[in-house]
């Protein structure tokens, strides 16, 4: 069955302009609207809308935007049914994907990633607050704006609620949900996971902020689920040749990083209180390695 285009067609108030992604259950247009000017507008795909369960998610995930108000986290306007229609309208956030952005300019200088991580963990701290656990939390899940130097938090399509009961679950014992390159290790079995694996997923995006690589690099799924469960992930200062970081800064990247949990930072706002502490750190400030960068730190030496 072709995917319908609902472009030049208004729905709930919202004019769609044009078609401007998709994934795997939802539509997303950029769409306007009379009194919010730009806005995302999802919709949900024409095969899907007769599974109750797949219905329920999405308008959860409405929900669960609709609790956050946190400029870090990109606003919910609307949502609902409409001409038969389930869709959700949201803020239209400017930039770029974090992503792409990375994708060609990673690894960033440290204060510039641990800034960037200050924001997510500051909009993820307000998720926390309104008892929304993301879960999916990766680059591909948050926009970034070059021009104001500031990141937004979207898609809570599997975010789930804090307080939510075993019986409510809209995932099957024994399946994980996230993305396996970010996800917590404690997620690789389904089990109900807290806050503490949001932090895992910031400490992995933070570790490829700093150095453009991941701390587990399995060539196939199978080889990076295996090592998610059983292996410690490589040094932040052994990730990437010619770059080394303060120990401070490594100890809490690598922290956030812990399989356990429990030996993790215990909030968010901890994580990136840790990060910022590290940076701090002018004993182990960040050094180059190889001739080039011996030069440089000579050349700091006398200037101090």
């Amino acid at each position: 069955m072709a995917n319908e285009n609902l472009a030049g067609r208004s729905i709930a108030g919202y004019r769609l302009l044009e078609r401007v992604g998709e994934g795997g259950t939802a539509e997303v247009y950029r769409a306007e609207h009379a009194d919010r000017g730009a806005c995302a507008f999802k919709v949900l795909r024409q095969r899907l809308r007769g599974d109750p369960t797949v219905v329920k998610r999405f308008l959860r995930e409405a929900g669960y935007g609709s609790r956050v108000k946190h400029p870090g986290v990109v606003r919910t306007y609307d949502f609902g049914e409409a001409d038969g229609l389930y869709y959700l309208a949201l803020e239209w956030a400017k930039g770029e994907p974090l992503a792409d952005f990375l994708h060609h300019n990673a690894p960033l200088a440290p204060a510039d990633a641990v800034a960037l991580a200050r924001q997510l963990a500051d909009a993820l701290a307000a998720a926390h607050q309104a008892g929304i656990i993301h879960r999916d939390l990766k680059p591909e899940n948050i926009m970034y704006d070059r021009a104001a130097g500031t990141v937004k938090l979207l898609d809570f399509g599997i975010a789930r609620d804090a307080e939510e009961p075993p019986e409510e679950r809209l995932t099957r014992t024994g399946f994980f949900v996230g993305t396996l390159q970010y996800v917590a290790p404690e997620a690789l079995s389904g089990e109900l996971v807290d806050g503490r694996a949001d932090i895992y997923s910031l400490a992995k995006i933070t570790y490829y902020m700093l150095t453009g690589r991941h701390p587990h690099e399995g060539r196939s799924p199978r080889e990076l689920f295996q090592q998610l469960l059983s292996q410690q992930p490589k040094p932040l200062s052994d990730a990437a040749k010619g770059l080394t970081f303060p120990p401070a800064l490594e100890a809490a990247v690598m922290k956030g990083l812990s399989r356990n949990p429990t030996d993790r930072q215990p909030t968010v706002t901890a994580f990136a209180d840790d990060l910022e502490a590290g940076l701090a750190d002018r004993k182990g400030a960040p050094r180059q390695r190889g001739l080039l960068g011996a030069l440089k730190n000579i050349v700091g030496k006398r200037s101090e």
